[in-house]
């Protein structure tokens, strides 16, 4: 894993709902952030995403386990979010797997793109909706 992929995977994981004031320690003002829910451009919209994502959970965590950086300033970081929401899965925690491509210049994230599966993050824990999914994977599996 490149230095910089390390010490960002390290920074971002130690993030939580008291320590969102760091993001500027990690994203220019000038980040694009995507995934597969939302896009936000600019670190103060960034970080009013970052505060709600944080509000709705009871538990959420980041664990990194892999990167690939063969291109000077950009690079992926493979991770597992680990998350409890009450009305989520009887607030069971939710495993998501995904990937991070991630391009950065003097030392901060000015694009970040987030890959995971929406359904395996949300849909497939929402009731009624959970059950549709469910089946219609089975049909189409």
């Amino acid at each position: 894993m490149s230095d910089y992929l390390e010490q960002f995977a390290r920074d971002f994981a130690t993030l939580d709902k008291h320590s969102l004031h760091r993001l500027d320690r990690l994203y220019s003002d000038d980040i694009q952030f995507t995934d597969p829910l939302h896009e936000v451009r600019g670190l103060p919209r960034l970080q009013e995403y970052f505060a709600e994502l944080y509000a709705n959970v009871s538990e959420l965590r980041f664990d990194f386990h892999g990167a690939d950086c063969s291109v000077e300033g950009q690079g992926y970081l493979r991770w597992t979010m680990s998350y409890r929401h009450p009305r989520l899965k009887g607030g069971q925690m939710i495993r998501v797997p995904g990937c991070s491509h991630l391009h950065w210049r003097e030392g901060k994230v000015y694009r970040h793109r987030d890959y995971f599966d929406a359904g395996a993050l949300l849909y497939e824990h929402v009731p009624v909706l959970g059950s549709v999914i469910a089946w219609l994977k089975r049909r189409l599996g």
